[in-house]
């Protein structure tokens, strides 16, 4: 049997019809570019195509940009949506305000999305039945939780996935109403579980939605969010939509994984070094997507990864506005030959624990792990030598405040310190034989720039440069010069 025989017969074991196995992508839209869901008609959705070429797709999508900030938290500034609004009320009005501004916010989409009336009146039907169920919703559990038997508490993690799924749900309808007006078999594959009493877990959900969808006729638009026995947002908060995804793709056996962004996989952010002196990545593997997933710049979230990767399944990532360039495959595959891949930096806090007496004693670092897992802070990297333990963090500042304030009860004696620094990383899928650290510390010299470590695993995928917190863009910029810029005029020149 061969190859692609085995994996038709395996797709057709986990239930998929044997016609779609490995004949299909799964498509991924990010919030970003689905706020520009009408251009996306003419790139990505559409374009050129025709007929039959229109199918054997399936799109997973984002709620609209801005969206679940509202619904939620804004992700960057904390400011409190409707789950942090309800979380922390005193009365109704703060947090049914904010829902009413969502339902707001979701109508203005509709108006700007679809020109028929129709098409808008139905949009405008499917938020209002959406957002006033939701509303029911809390208002009854605020009502059953004043009771002393039950615990608002113990609902709070299921009401911040309520409140998320309709966002998800929202483009996720919008678009197949879109693309139906555009003469696009388009089906909506709704995830969230609204009003369904069932409890599947995420394989089950999936396969359940996807049991009666002929992928060679119809063109599936699935919620990113999707309801399941084992709480996406518990694990993954807003990263579950890559999770869906990449499950979606690899139970339907899918040929390959497309991520659809607003920008390429570049070498740097060209919004720091220069859009003219990024080079687009092209090619790497997933070793290098994790290592661009602890430095903050996920090509996709490292479970999602995980998932393509044991399928087997490759993973795309494209400029979902430059239908014609095929963007970077990340595959399981080594590198050709070594080289430097990408330069990209991070903001993190430095938590040092010194204490004389730690050398030979066993224990302080699993001390800090367990503070440090309490809080949620986010490890990037670490290092110790006999009396003291490094940690890079990412977390807030009031969230360090309180690790250094549990630290200190548990080790009095120590001397702990933190300070804000920033984590520069060059990364590829085969470094070895470049003498990264000693050439990028050089160029860090020469441009006046004092490391405050450099460090590297010896697998040969990563180097990183501690700086302080001021020298960080200036360092990206340095090391991207050195190791891409510089590389590549070379091999340009001689092209010419």
């Amino acid at each position: 049997m061969t190859q692609r025989a085995e994996e038709a017969r395996a797709a057709v074991d986990r239930g998929v019809p044997a016609s779609a196995a490995r004949s299909h992508t799964v498509e991924k839209i990010g919030g970003t570019s689905m706020s520009r869901a009408r251009e996306l008609l003419d790139t990505i959705l559409i374009g050129t195509r025709e007929g039959e070429a229109l199918y054997n797709r399936v799109f997973v999508v984002s709620a609209f940009g801005g969206i679940t900030d509202k619904l939620l938290e804004h992700k960057k500034s904390g400011k409190a949506g409707v789950y942090a609004q309800f979380a922390h009320a005193d009365n109704e009005h703060g947090w049914m305000d904010a829902l009413s501004e969502v339902s707001r916010a979701m109508r203005e989409i509709n108006a700007g999305m679809f020109d028929h009336a129709g098409d808008r009146q139905t949009a405008d039907d499917f938020v209002r039945e959406r957002i006033e169920g939701a509303r029911g919703c809390l208002i009854d559990l605020q009502r059953l939780c004043s009771y002393g038997h039950f615990q608002l508490v113990e609902h709070m993690q299921t009401i911040r996935e309520m409140l998320s799924a309709l966002g998800e749900a929202h483009s996720a309808n919008n678009l197949a109403l879109l693309l139906r007006r555009h003469g696009v078999n388009a089906r909506l594959v709704d995830l969230t579980g609204w009003r369904d009493e069932a409890q599947p877990d995420l394989d089950e959900r999936i396969e359940t939605a996807f049991a009666e969808v002929d992928l060679a006729r119809e063109l599936p638009i699935v919620t990113g969010y999707a309801q399941c026995r084992e709480g996406l947002m518990r694990e993954f908060d807003r990263g579950y939509s890559e999770v869906t995804f990449a499950t979606i793709a690899a139970l339907t056996g899918a040929r390959e994984a497309i991520i659809h962004k607003e920008f390429h996989l570049s070498s740097a952010d060209p919004r720091l070094v220069g859009a003219e002196n990024v080079r687009k990545i092209g090619r790497t593997n997933y070793d290098v997507a994790d290592q661009l997933s602890n430095m903050g710049m996920e090509a996709i979230h490292p479970k999602a990864a995980k998932k393509l990767r044991q399928a087997g399944v490759p993973l795309r990532v494209a400029n979902a506005f430059e239908p014609h360039d095929p963007g970077t495959l990340i595959d399981a595959e080594p590198a050709d030959r070594p080289g430097v891949e990408m330069v990209t930096g991070l903001p993190v806090t430095t938590l040092e624990l010194f204490e004389q007496d730690m050398v030979g004693v066993k224990g302080y670092d699993a001390a800090i792990l367990d503070v440090l897992t309490r809080h949620r802070a986010r490890i990037v990297s670490k290092v110790s030598n006999a009396n003291s333990i490094v940690h890079h963090i990412e977390a807030p500042l009031k969230t360090v405040r309180r690790i250094e304030r549990d630290l200190t009860e548990r080790h009095p004696l120590a001397r702990i310190t933190t300070r804000r620094a920033g984590m520069v990383s060059v990364i590829g899928r085969d470094l070895k034989g470049l003498n990264v650290m000693l050439k990028g510390l050089t160029a860090l010299y020469e441009a006046g720039i004092e490391p405050i470590s450099a460090q590297e695993t010896g697998r040969g995928v990563d180097v990183q440069f501690m700086v302080v917190s001021e020298d960080r863009e200036q360092a990206v910029k340095t090391l991207h010069h050195a190791f891409v810029e510089a590389e590549e005029s070379p091999r340009l020149a001689k092209a010419a």
